[in-house]
């Protein structure tokens, strides 16, 4: 069966986000780099040998990062979900990936190239398919109040 991966499109930035990504999720590597040759650089009017893509994995999930030019910029219409086992964990992939980035509300964040990043406790979904809708609906109460989550405080609106 052929992957999916995800094709993310940067100015000019490819190769240091990717090496940016590289360095904060474990089993994670550069592959490859293509550079624009001869034809391709004239018709996208960047310097021949320019990089082009950048292919690699993060924590074994294949990515290519493309310097297409200024034109199509990240929103939040599509992010990456970080399930993280603990808050040691929230805490780590918050702090890396907002280094020059930007919080958003309920463990929403952009990073420094626009990408947009949720990072959550692996409980909270459990939390939010509790049979117990009251549980539920006070952890979600909590949820919304917070920019980075909080584990503690999420199951302690759960546990009422």
């Amino acid at each position: 069966m052929k992957m999916i991966v995800p094709n993310l499109w940067f100015d000019t930035q490819a190769e240091e986000a990717a090496r940016y990504y590289v360095s904060i999720f474990k089993n994670s590597k550069v592959k490859e780099i293509t550079h624009y040759g001869e034809s391709a650089a004239e018709v996208s009017k960047v310097p021949k040998g320019t990089v082009l893509t950048v292919n690699f994995e993060l924590n074994g999930q294949r990515f290519t990062g493309i310097n297409g030019g200024p034109m199509f910029k990240f929103n939040e219409a599509v992010s990456f979900l970080i399930e993280c086992e603990d808050q040691a964990e929230v805490d780590y992939y918050w702090d890396k990936l907002l280094e020059g980035g930007e919080p958003q509300a309920c463990g929403w964040l952009k990073d420094k190239y626009g990408l947009s990043w949720q990072v959550v406790p692996i409980a909270l979904e459990t939390m939010m398919l509790d049979p117990d809708k009251a549980k539920a609906e006070r952890m979600m109460a909590a949820m919304l109040k917070m920019v980075k989550l909080d584990l503690a405080e999420l199951e302690e609106a759960f546990n009422g």
